[in-house]
Protein backbone atom coordinates (compact mmCIF):
# COMPACT_ATOMS: atom_id res chain seq x y z
CA UNK A 1 0.00 0.00 0.00
CA UNK A 2 1.59 3.00 -1.38
CA UNK A 3 0.79 6.79 0.87
CA UNK A 4 3.22 8.75 -1.04
CA UNK A 5 4.85 9.19 -4.62
CA UNK A 6 8.53 8.63 -3.95
CA UNK A 7 7.86 6.46 -0.92
CA UNK A 8 11.74 5.82 0.05
CA UNK A 9 12.87 9.28 -0.79
CA UNK A 10 10.50 10.58 1.13
CA UNK A 11 10.58 7.85 4.67
CA UNK A 12 13.90 9.12 4.08
CA UNK A 13 13.45 12.63 5.13
CA UNK A 14 11.24 11.74 7.55
CA UNK A 15 13.68 9.15 9.13
CA UNK A 16 15.63 12.82 9.37
CA UNK A 17 13.73 14.70 10.22
CA UNK A 18 12.63 12.13 12.86
CA UNK A 19 16.06 12.81 15.06
CA UNK A 20 15.03 16.23 15.70
CA UNK A 21 10.98 15.52 16.06
CA UNK A 22 10.42 12.33 18.19
CA UNK A 23 6.68 12.63 17.71
CA UNK A 24 7.35 11.57 14.14
CA UNK A 25 8.88 8.06 15.18
CA UNK A 26 5.65 6.16 15.02
CA UNK A 27 4.46 7.60 11.89
CA UNK A 28 7.99 6.68 10.32
CA UNK A 29 7.54 3.02 11.72
CA UNK A 30 4.09 2.92 9.87
CA UNK A 31 5.17 4.51 6.95
CA UNK A 32 7.86 1.73 6.77
CA UNK A 33 5.40 -1.19 7.25
CA UNK A 34 3.23 0.10 4.42
CA UNK A 35 6.14 0.35 2.33
CA UNK A 36 7.29 -3.86 2.83
CA UNK A 37 7.87 -5.71 -0.06
CA UNK A 38 4.96 -8.57 1.21
CA UNK A 39 2.61 -8.45 -1.31
CA UNK A 40 0.41 -10.55 1.34
CA UNK A 41 -1.85 -8.22 2.99
CA UNK A 42 -3.22 -10.86 5.17
CA UNK A 43 0.03 -11.56 6.57
CA UNK A 44 0.75 -7.97 7.45
CA UNK A 45 -2.59 -7.56 9.02
CA UNK A 46 -1.26 -10.66 10.82
CA UNK A 47 1.87 -8.73 12.13
CA UNK A 48 0.19 -5.04 12.53
CA UNK A 49 -2.97 -5.95 14.34
CA UNK A 50 -1.84 -7.27 17.64
CA UNK A 51 0.37 -4.10 17.77
CA UNK A 52 -2.32 -1.88 17.51
CA UNK A 53 -4.58 -3.66 19.56
CA UNK A 54 -2.20 -3.39 22.66
CA UNK A 55 -1.43 0.13 21.44
CA UNK A 56 -5.53 0.97 21.98
CA UNK A 57 -5.74 -0.81 25.07
CA UNK A 58 -2.80 0.71 26.77
CA UNK A 59 -4.21 4.08 25.25
CA UNK A 60 -7.59 3.26 27.22
CA UNK A 61 -6.32 2.13 30.38
CA UNK A 62 -3.93 4.94 30.76
CA UNK A 63 -5.96 8.08 29.55
CA UNK A 64 -9.65 6.55 29.12
CA UNK A 65 -10.93 9.68 31.04
CA UNK A 66 -8.51 12.59 29.76
CA UNK A 67 -11.14 14.98 28.56
CA UNK A 68 -11.30 16.70 25.19
CA UNK A 69 -13.40 19.61 25.87
CA UNK A 70 -16.37 17.75 27.01
CA UNK A 71 -15.36 14.46 25.30
CA UNK A 72 -13.49 11.83 26.92
CA UNK A 73 -11.15 10.06 25.15
CA UNK A 74 -12.83 6.79 26.44
CA UNK A 75 -16.20 8.81 24.11
CA UNK A 76 -14.02 8.78 21.34
CA UNK A 77 -12.64 4.81 21.51
CA UNK A 78 -16.13 3.44 22.35
CA UNK A 79 -18.02 4.16 19.45
CA UNK A 80 -18.51 7.63 20.20
CA UNK A 81 -21.15 6.21 23.28
CA UNK A 82 -22.85 8.74 24.87
CA UNK A 83 -21.36 11.94 22.41
CA UNK A 84 -24.50 14.11 22.26
CA UNK A 85 -23.98 15.52 18.19
CA UNK A 86 -27.50 14.85 16.92
CA UNK A 87 -30.12 16.61 15.93
CA UNK A 88 -33.14 14.20 16.07
CA UNK A 89 -36.58 15.60 16.48
CA UNK A 90 -39.32 12.71 15.91
CA UNK A 91 -38.14 10.94 19.41
CA UNK A 92 -35.39 10.84 22.51
CA UNK A 93 -34.26 8.06 24.55
CA UNK A 94 -34.16 8.35 28.16
CA UNK A 95 -32.09 5.98 29.82
CA UNK A 96 -34.18 5.47 32.93
CA UNK A 97 -37.97 5.62 31.42
CA UNK A 98 -37.15 4.70 28.03
CA UNK A 99 -38.43 5.91 24.19
CA UNK A 100 -40.40 8.92 24.06
CA UNK A 101 -42.38 10.05 20.80
CA UNK A 102 -42.44 13.51 20.75
CA UNK A 103 -42.55 13.34 24.36
CA UNK A 104 -45.12 10.52 24.70
CA UNK A 105 -44.34 7.91 26.60
CA UNK A 106 -45.42 4.21 25.15
CA UNK A 107 -48.44 3.15 27.29
CA UNK A 108 -48.98 6.69 26.57
CA UNK A 109 -48.87 6.68 22.70
CA UNK A 110 -51.42 3.65 23.79
CA UNK A 111 -53.82 5.58 25.36
CA UNK A 112 -54.02 8.44 23.21
CA UNK A 113 -52.91 7.62 19.92
CA UNK A 114 -56.58 5.70 17.33
CA UNK A 115 -56.37 2.00 17.52
CA UNK A 116 -58.59 0.02 14.72
CA UNK A 117 -60.82 -1.25 17.35
CA UNK A 118 -61.52 0.36 21.02
CA UNK A 119 -59.21 -0.55 23.14
CA UNK A 120 -56.85 -2.15 20.59
CA UNK A 121 -53.13 -1.64 20.17
CA UNK A 122 -52.28 1.55 18.46
CA UNK A 123 -52.60 2.24 14.53
CA UNK A 124 -48.52 3.29 13.14
CA UNK A 125 -49.97 5.58 10.96
CA UNK A 126 -51.28 7.75 14.08
CA UNK A 127 -47.85 7.03 15.19
CA UNK A 128 -46.33 8.62 11.74
CA UNK A 129 -48.39 11.74 11.76
CA UNK A 130 -47.19 12.20 15.71
CA UNK A 131 -43.49 11.98 15.03
CA UNK A 132 -43.97 14.36 12.01
CA UNK A 133 -46.21 17.24 13.39
CA UNK A 134 -46.20 16.64 17.09
CA UNK A 135 -49.91 16.55 17.71
CA UNK A 136 -51.58 13.54 18.55
CA UNK A 137 -54.24 12.85 15.44
CA UNK A 138 -57.98 11.81 15.26
CA UNK A 139 -59.39 8.97 14.06
CA UNK A 140 -60.60 10.53 10.88
CA UNK A 141 -57.10 11.73 10.14
CA UNK A 142 -55.30 8.50 10.70
CA UNK A 143 -57.95 6.74 8.32
CA UNK A 144 -56.91 9.74 5.89
CA UNK A 145 -53.38 8.86 6.35
CA UNK A 146 -54.26 5.18 5.88
CA UNK A 147 -56.11 5.83 2.43
CA UNK A 148 -53.26 8.30 1.45
CA UNK A 149 -50.56 5.39 1.90
CA UNK A 150 -53.12 2.67 0.54
CA UNK A 151 -53.44 4.30 -3.07
CA UNK A 152 -49.18 5.08 -2.37
CA UNK A 153 -48.45 1.45 -2.34
CA UNK A 154 -47.91 0.39 -5.59
CA UNK A 155 -44.71 -1.74 -6.48
CA UNK A 156 -43.20 -0.95 -10.08
CA UNK A 157 -42.90 -4.75 -11.60
CA UNK A 158 -38.95 -3.68 -12.30
CA UNK A 159 -38.60 -4.23 -8.52
CA UNK A 160 -39.75 -7.33 -8.14
CA UNK A 161 -37.63 -8.50 -11.43
CA UNK A 162 -34.72 -7.19 -9.74
CA UNK A 163 -35.13 -9.15 -6.26
CA UNK A 164 -35.83 -11.99 -8.19
CA UNK A 165 -32.65 -12.14 -9.62
CA UNK A 166 -31.14 -13.02 -6.18
CA UNK A 167 -31.05 -16.55 -4.93
CA UNK A 168 -34.17 -17.41 -2.76
CA UNK A 169 -32.18 -18.46 -0.68
CA UNK A 170 -30.54 -15.14 0.03
CA UNK A 171 -30.71 -13.23 3.41
CA UNK A 172 -34.10 -11.79 3.52
CA UNK A 173 -32.51 -8.69 4.45
CA UNK A 174 -30.57 -8.09 1.62
CA UNK A 175 -33.86 -8.87 -0.63
CA UNK A 176 -35.42 -6.23 0.92
CA UNK A 177 -32.59 -3.79 0.75
CA UNK A 178 -32.02 -4.52 -2.66
CA UNK A 179 -35.56 -3.93 -3.11
CA UNK A 180 -35.80 -0.63 -1.71
CA UNK A 181 -32.80 0.21 -4.18
CA UNK A 182 -35.03 -1.09 -6.92
CA UNK A 183 -37.86 1.78 -5.73
CA UNK A 184 -34.83 4.20 -6.11
CA UNK A 185 -35.36 4.84 -9.52
CA UNK A 186 -38.76 6.61 -8.83
CA UNK A 187 -36.90 8.78 -6.63
CA UNK A 188 -38.89 12.90 -6.68
CA UNK A 189 -36.24 14.33 -5.15
CA UNK A 190 -33.45 13.49 -7.34
CA UNK A 191 -35.80 14.39 -10.23
CA UNK A 192 -36.36 18.11 -8.71
CA UNK A 193 -32.34 17.97 -7.56
CA UNK A 194 -31.70 17.83 -11.06
CA UNK A 195 -34.04 20.55 -12.27
CA UNK A 196 -32.20 23.12 -10.06
CA UNK A 197 -34.84 22.62 -7.10
CA UNK A 198 -34.49 25.59 -4.33
CA UNK A 199 -32.83 24.45 -0.89
CA UNK A 200 -35.83 25.56 0.92
CA UNK A 201 -38.13 23.51 -1.15
CA UNK A 202 -35.88 20.51 -0.41
CA UNK A 203 -38.16 19.03 1.71
CA UNK A 204 -41.48 18.74 0.05
CA UNK A 205 -40.28 16.16 -2.91
CA UNK A 206 -38.57 14.09 0.48
CA UNK A 207 -41.61 14.37 1.65
CA UNK A 208 -43.06 12.70 -1.17
CA UNK A 209 -40.61 10.06 -1.41
CA UNK A 210 -40.63 9.32 2.46
CA UNK A 211 -44.42 8.65 2.42
CA UNK A 212 -44.37 6.45 -1.14
CA UNK A 213 -41.85 4.93 0.42
CA UNK A 214 -43.01 4.14 3.63
CA UNK A 215 -46.07 2.92 1.91
CA UNK A 216 -44.30 0.55 -0.17
CA UNK A 217 -41.59 -1.81 2.09
CA UNK A 218 -44.39 -3.53 3.34
CA UNK A 219 -45.43 -4.91 -0.26
CA UNK A 220 -41.57 -5.50 -1.07
CA UNK A 221 -41.40 -6.84 2.48
CA UNK A 222 -44.29 -9.09 2.17
CA UNK A 223 -43.01 -10.23 -1.55
CA UNK A 224 -40.02 -11.66 0.15
CA UNK A 225 -41.33 -13.50 2.51
CA UNK A 226 -43.88 -15.04 0.02
CA UNK A 227 -40.76 -15.52 -2.35
CA UNK A 228 -38.74 -17.84 0.06
CA UNK A 229 -41.24 -18.66 2.34
CA UNK A 230 -44.64 -19.75 0.77
CA UNK A 231 -43.84 -20.78 -3.12
CA UNK A 232 -44.06 -17.77 -3.93
CA UNK A 233 -47.53 -17.27 -4.00
CA UNK A 234 -47.79 -13.32 -3.15
CA UNK A 235 -51.07 -11.88 -1.69
CA UNK A 236 -52.27 -8.54 -2.82
CA UNK A 237 -53.10 -5.67 -0.36
CA UNK A 238 -56.48 -5.47 0.94
CA UNK A 239 -58.11 -1.89 0.53
CA UNK A 240 -59.95 -2.05 3.87
CA UNK A 241 -57.40 -2.87 5.91
CA UNK A 242 -54.69 -0.31 7.91
CA UNK A 243 -51.03 -0.34 7.55
CA UNK A 244 -50.21 -2.95 9.80
CA UNK A 245 -53.49 -5.08 9.22
CA UNK A 246 -52.42 -4.53 5.64
CA UNK A 247 -48.82 -5.67 5.98
CA UNK A 248 -49.93 -9.08 8.14
CA UNK A 249 -52.15 -9.69 5.85
CA UNK A 250 -49.74 -9.33 2.77
CA UNK A 251 -47.89 -11.85 4.95
CA UNK A 252 -50.71 -14.40 5.01
CA UNK A 253 -51.59 -13.80 8.50
CA UNK A 254 -55.37 -12.63 8.99
CA UNK A 255 -56.28 -13.52 12.38
CA UNK A 256 -57.43 -10.47 14.99
CA UNK A 257 -54.83 -10.84 17.19
CA UNK A 258 -52.15 -11.57 14.83
CA UNK A 259 -52.97 -8.09 12.67
CA UNK A 260 -52.88 -6.01 16.43
CA UNK A 261 -49.53 -7.95 16.98
CA UNK A 262 -48.40 -6.62 13.86
CA UNK A 263 -49.90 -2.79 14.72
CA UNK A 264 -48.37 -3.01 17.93
CA UNK A 265 -44.84 -4.05 16.86
CA UNK A 266 -44.34 -1.60 13.55
CA UNK A 267 -45.47 0.91 15.81
CA UNK A 268 -42.90 0.71 19.26
CA UNK A 269 -40.22 -0.50 16.44
CA UNK A 270 -40.56 3.14 14.61
CA UNK A 271 -38.27 4.95 16.22
CA UNK A 272 -35.29 4.69 18.95
CA UNK A 273 -33.95 8.79 18.78
CA UNK A 274 -30.95 9.23 16.37
CA UNK A 275 -27.87 7.80 17.51
CA UNK A 276 -28.15 3.95 16.81
CA UNK A 277 -26.72 2.41 13.56
CA UNK A 278 -29.94 2.30 11.18
CA UNK A 279 -31.57 5.47 12.24
CA UNK A 280 -28.00 7.29 12.03
CA UNK A 281 -26.85 5.61 9.29
CA UNK A 282 -29.96 6.96 7.34
CA UNK A 283 -28.94 10.31 8.55
CA UNK A 284 -25.83 10.45 7.79
CA UNK A 285 -26.11 9.19 3.92
CA UNK A 286 -29.20 11.51 4.03
CA UNK A 287 -26.61 14.51 5.10
CA UNK A 288 -24.94 14.13 1.61
CA UNK A 289 -28.69 15.18 -0.09
CA UNK A 290 -28.64 11.13 -1.12
CA UNK A 291 -32.64 11.07 -1.76
CA UNK A 292 -34.80 8.98 0.81
CA UNK A 293 -34.57 5.45 -1.11
CA UNK A 294 -30.75 5.24 -0.82
CA UNK A 295 -30.81 7.03 2.57
CA UNK A 296 -33.10 4.14 3.81
CA UNK A 297 -31.22 1.63 1.84
CA UNK A 298 -27.79 2.19 3.78
CA UNK A 299 -29.89 2.55 7.33
CA UNK A 300 -31.43 -1.25 6.28
CA UNK A 301 -27.58 -2.82 5.76
CA UNK A 302 -26.49 -1.13 9.47
CA UNK A 303 -30.20 -2.53 10.96
CA UNK A 304 -29.12 -5.99 9.14
CA UNK A 305 -25.57 -6.43 11.81
CA UNK A 306 -26.16 -8.87 14.63
CA UNK A 307 -25.39 -5.60 17.36
CA UNK A 308 -28.31 -4.14 15.51
CA UNK A 309 -31.82 -5.52 14.08
CA UNK A 310 -30.89 -8.93 13.22
CA UNK A 311 -30.67 -9.81 17.42
CA UNK A 312 -34.42 -10.26 17.50
CA UNK A 313 -33.68 -13.12 14.61
CA UNK A 314 -30.67 -14.49 17.01
CA UNK A 315 -32.95 -14.19 20.26
CA UNK A 316 -35.19 -16.67 19.18
CA UNK A 317 -33.24 -19.00 17.97
CA UNK A 318 -31.44 -18.72 21.03
CA UNK A 319 -34.57 -19.30 22.93
CA UNK A 320 -35.28 -22.65 20.95
CA UNK A 321 -32.10 -23.89 21.68
CA UNK A 322 -32.78 -23.73 25.15
CA UNK A 323 -35.97 -26.09 24.57
CA UNK A 324 -33.76 -28.30 22.80
CA UNK A 325 -30.92 -28.53 25.51
CA UNK A 326 -32.85 -28.25 28.75
CA UNK A 327 -36.47 -29.12 27.52
CA UNK A 328 -39.80 -27.21 27.26
CA UNK A 329 -40.34 -27.02 30.58
CA UNK A 330 -37.03 -26.46 32.34
CA UNK A 331 -37.10 -25.42 35.75
CA UNK A 332 -35.60 -22.39 36.95
CA UNK A 333 -32.69 -23.53 38.76
CA UNK A 334 -31.58 -25.68 35.68
CA UNK A 335 -32.09 -22.49 33.62
CA UNK A 336 -29.74 -20.92 35.84
CA UNK A 337 -27.23 -23.63 34.85
CA UNK A 338 -28.29 -22.84 31.30
CA UNK A 339 -27.17 -19.46 31.55
CA UNK A 340 -24.13 -19.73 33.78
CA UNK A 341 -22.59 -22.77 30.98
CA UNK A 342 -23.68 -20.08 28.09
CA UNK A 343 -21.97 -17.12 30.20
CA UNK A 344 -18.62 -18.83 31.36
CA UNK A 345 -18.41 -20.31 27.49
CA UNK A 346 -17.72 -16.37 26.15
CA UNK A 347 -21.20 -16.18 25.00
CA UNK A 348 -23.68 -13.24 25.92
CA UNK A 349 -27.72 -13.90 26.62
CA UNK A 350 -29.19 -12.36 23.85
CA UNK A 351 -31.76 -9.58 24.27
CA UNK A 352 -30.47 -8.51 27.61
CA UNK A 353 -28.71 -5.25 28.10
CA UNK A 354 -28.59 -1.77 26.16
CA UNK A 355 -26.62 0.41 24.95
CA UNK A 356 -28.37 3.20 26.32
CA UNK A 357 -31.55 1.89 28.72
CA UNK A 358 -30.75 1.28 32.17
CA UNK A 359 -34.17 -0.39 32.98
CA UNK A 360 -36.51 -2.56 31.63
CA UNK A 361 -36.84 -1.79 28.27
CA UNK A 362 -40.33 -0.07 27.63
CA UNK A 363 -40.94 -1.88 24.47
CA UNK A 364 -40.14 -5.00 25.92
CA UNK A 365 -43.00 -4.68 29.12
CA UNK A 366 -45.71 -3.86 26.22
CA UNK A 367 -45.40 -7.00 24.19
CA UNK A 368 -45.09 -8.73 28.08
CA UNK A 369 -48.60 -7.48 28.28
CA UNK A 370 -49.98 -8.44 24.81
CA UNK A 371 -48.44 -12.00 25.90
CA UNK A 372 -50.38 -11.90 29.01
CA UNK A 373 -53.35 -10.81 27.20
CA UNK A 374 -53.38 -13.05 24.19
CA UNK A 375 -51.04 -16.37 24.44
CA UNK A 376 -50.40 -16.40 28.51
CA UNK A 377 -50.03 -20.38 28.29
CA UNK A 378 -47.52 -20.12 25.67
CA UNK A 379 -44.77 -22.56 26.55
CA UNK A 380 -42.24 -20.09 25.19
CA UNK A 381 -43.55 -17.21 26.45
CA UNK A 382 -43.42 -19.30 29.78
CA UNK A 383 -39.78 -19.15 29.10
CA UNK A 384 -39.38 -15.80 28.23
CA UNK A 385 -40.80 -14.92 31.78
CA UNK A 386 -38.80 -17.33 33.32
CA UNK A 387 -35.77 -15.95 31.64
CA UNK A 388 -36.53 -12.35 32.70
CA UNK A 389 -36.53 -13.59 36.36
CA UNK A 390 -33.15 -15.46 36.29
CA UNK A 391 -31.16 -13.65 33.93
CA UNK A 392 -30.77 -10.07 35.36
CA UNK A 393 -29.68 -11.68 39.08
CA UNK A 394 -26.96 -13.44 36.98
CA UNK A 395 -25.64 -10.15 34.76
CA UNK A 396 -25.67 -8.34 38.18
CA UNK A 397 -23.52 -11.00 39.77
CA UNK A 398 -21.21 -11.21 36.74
CA UNK A 399 -20.37 -7.74 37.42
CA UNK A 400 -20.03 -6.27 34.10
CA UNK A 401 -23.30 -5.44 32.92
CA UNK A 402 -24.73 -1.82 33.53
CA UNK A 403 -28.28 -2.67 32.17
CA UNK A 404 -28.62 -6.50 32.63
CA UNK A 405 -32.71 -6.40 31.84
CA UNK A 406 -34.39 -7.05 28.55
CA UNK A 407 -34.81 -5.06 25.64
CA UNK A 408 -37.20 -4.97 22.87
CA UNK A 409 -35.28 -8.14 21.34
CA UNK A 410 -36.33 -10.47 24.12
CA UNK A 411 -39.92 -10.88 23.46
CA UNK A 412 -40.68 -9.95 19.60
CA UNK A 413 -39.83 -13.29 18.49
CA UNK A 414 -41.82 -15.44 20.89
CA UNK A 415 -45.05 -13.12 19.50
CA UNK A 416 -44.60 -13.88 16.33
CA UNK A 417 -43.85 -17.46 16.60
CA UNK A 418 -47.23 -18.03 18.31
CA UNK A 419 -49.07 -16.32 15.34
CA UNK A 420 -47.08 -18.77 12.82
CA UNK A 421 -44.58 -15.98 11.46
CA UNK A 422 -42.01 -18.81 12.88
CA UNK A 423 -39.27 -17.63 10.35
CA UNK A 424 -36.35 -16.23 12.58
CA UNK A 425 -34.43 -15.23 9.74
CA UNK A 426 -37.22 -12.97 8.15
CA UNK A 427 -37.47 -10.98 11.84
CA UNK A 428 -35.15 -8.25 10.99
CA UNK A 429 -37.24 -7.20 7.64
CA UNK A 430 -40.28 -6.80 9.92
CA UNK A 431 -37.67 -4.35 12.30
CA UNK A 432 -36.96 -2.53 8.60
CA UNK A 433 -40.22 -2.07 7.79
CA UNK A 434 -41.33 -0.06 10.85
CA UNK A 435 -37.99 1.57 11.07
CA UNK A 436 -38.78 3.31 7.76
CA UNK A 437 -41.37 5.26 9.42
CA UNK A 438 -39.30 7.15 12.09
CA UNK A 439 -35.75 7.29 9.37
CA UNK A 440 -37.98 8.81 7.02
CA UNK A 441 -40.01 11.28 9.31
CA UNK A 442 -36.56 12.67 10.36
CA UNK A 443 -35.61 13.18 7.16
CA UNK A 444 -38.14 14.95 6.39
CA UNK A 445 -37.47 17.61 9.26
CA UNK A 446 -33.80 17.14 8.21
CA UNK A 447 -34.69 18.59 5.02
CA UNK A 448 -36.95 21.45 5.98
CA UNK A 449 -34.42 22.38 8.72
CA UNK A 450 -31.70 23.10 6.30
CA UNK A 451 -29.48 20.66 8.88
CA UNK A 452 -26.30 20.43 6.91
CA UNK A 453 -23.77 17.71 6.01
CA UNK A 454 -22.42 15.33 8.88
CA UNK A 455 -18.94 15.41 9.20
CA UNK A 456 -17.47 14.68 12.58
CA UNK A 457 -13.74 15.32 13.47
CA UNK A 458 -11.66 11.81 13.52
CA UNK A 459 -8.15 11.63 15.12
CA UNK A 460 -5.60 9.31 14.75
CA UNK A 461 -4.08 7.07 18.12
CA UNK A 462 -1.14 8.83 17.83
CA UNK A 463 -2.72 12.31 18.34
CA UNK A 464 -4.91 11.19 21.36
CA UNK A 465 -1.68 10.34 22.71
CA UNK A 466 0.52 13.28 22.65
CA UNK A 467 -2.30 15.17 23.58
CA UNK A 468 -2.77 13.27 26.49
CA UNK A 469 0.33 13.79 27.49
CA UNK A 470 0.33 17.36 26.94
CA UNK A 471 -3.01 16.82 28.93
CA UNK A 472 -0.91 15.54 31.87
Amino acid sequence: MVFFRGGVSLISKLRSRAVQQPSLRDSVRWLQVQTSSDLDLHSQLKELIPEQQERLKKLKSEHGKVQLGNITVDMVLGGMRGMTGLLWETSLLDPDEGIRFRGLSIPECQKLLPAAKPGGEPLPEGLLWLILTGKVPTKEQVDSLSKELRSRAIVPDHVFKTINALPVNAHPMTQFATGVMALQVQSEFQKAYEKGIHKSKYWEPTYEDSLSLIAQVPVVASYVYRRMYKNGQVIPKDDSLDYGGNFAHMLGFDSPDMLELMRLYVTIHSDHEGGNVSAHTGHLVASALSDPYLSFAAALNGLAGPLHGLANQEVLLWIKSVVEECGENVSKENLKDHIWKTLNSGKVVPGFGHGVLRQTDPRYMCQREFALKHLPDDPLFKLVSNLYEVVPPILLELGKVKNPWPNVDAHSGVLLNHYGLTEARYYTVLFGVSRAIGICSQLIWDRALGLPLERPKSVTMEWLENYCKKAA
